[in-house]
């Protein structure tokens, strides 16, 4: 995926697990993982009861929008 295919709040998939992006730069995103096992109400921010992961250009290469 390119960074213009991101778009806040929507959901992506890296590796085998659902991400949700929660912010957007000019060269990085960030995103939490949404974790099954997670009580949901932990998905809902900002700011969030879960850690945010930074996806460079390189990362963003492995991401996908459907599973």
């Amino acid at each position: 995926m390119n960074i213009s295919d991101f778009k806040i709040g929507e959901k992506f998939f890296c590796g085998s697990k659902e991400w949700q992006c929660t912010d957007k730069g000019s060269r990085v995103i960030v995103a939490i993982h949404l974790d099954p096992t997670q009580n949901s109400s932990w998905f809902n921010g900002p700011p969030y009861a879960v850690s945010e992961s930074v996806f460079d250009e390189y990362s963003m290469e492995g991401c996908s929008a459907s599973c």
